[in-house]
């Protein structure tokens, strides 16, 4: 029960960031302009905040990715020796 918790945990945890990703790359992409045309305004701020936020949110991403691989790992073993690929 302890490992389906920690799966759980996992797939939320990843769902979230992944949501925060998309929200941040998206505003960040469509709605704050870029350049010189941020010059003076608070707008900068907010532009930098979100990227520092999308960076971190991107790192521990890939870490609970890793997380999730190694969870799941005695099934892709499973399913790769069913295939005849050896690990």
């Amino acid at each position: 029960m302890k490992k389906n918790a920690a799966l759980w945990a996992v797939n939320i945890i990843s769902f979230l960031l992944f949501i925060l990703l998309s929200i941040t790359g998206l505003i960040n992409w469509l709605v704050l302009p870029k350049g010189y045309e941020l010059r003076g305004s608070f707008l900068i701020s907010i532009r930098h905040f979100l990227i520092e936020v999308h960076q971190w949110a991107g790192s521990i991403f890939i870490i609970i990715v890793v997380v999730h691989v190694i969870l799941h790992w005695g099934y892709i073993r499973a399913r790769l020796a069913k295939s005849g690929t050896r690990i």
